[in-house]
């Protein structure tokens, strides 16, 4: 479902809009294409962010371990 709404935007932004619906039907579907992207990318950082976390607050714990593992193998 689609749902008419009006936003504002400066002349340089509309421009570069029109400059790049070649592949669009309108400015409609160029702006919704462009906020898709957006949240898309804005939801892969903040879960790489997350999981950078994670990885940090167990990293001391996978040193211990691949350490420990080192230390079984024999050196050439």
């Amino acid at each position: 479902m689609k749902i008419k709404t009006s936003i504002t935007l400066s002349d340089k932004v509309l421009h570069e809009v029109d400059d790049n619906l070649t592949n669009y039907k309108n400015r409609s579907t160029f702006i919704e294409a462009a906020l898709k992207y957006y949240l898309i990318n804005k939801i892969k950082h903040v879960r790489n962010k997350n999981d950078l976390k994670i990885l940090n607050d167990i990293s001391g714990n996978l040193n211990r371990e691949s350490e420990d593992v080192l230390s079984y193998q024999e050196l050439f």
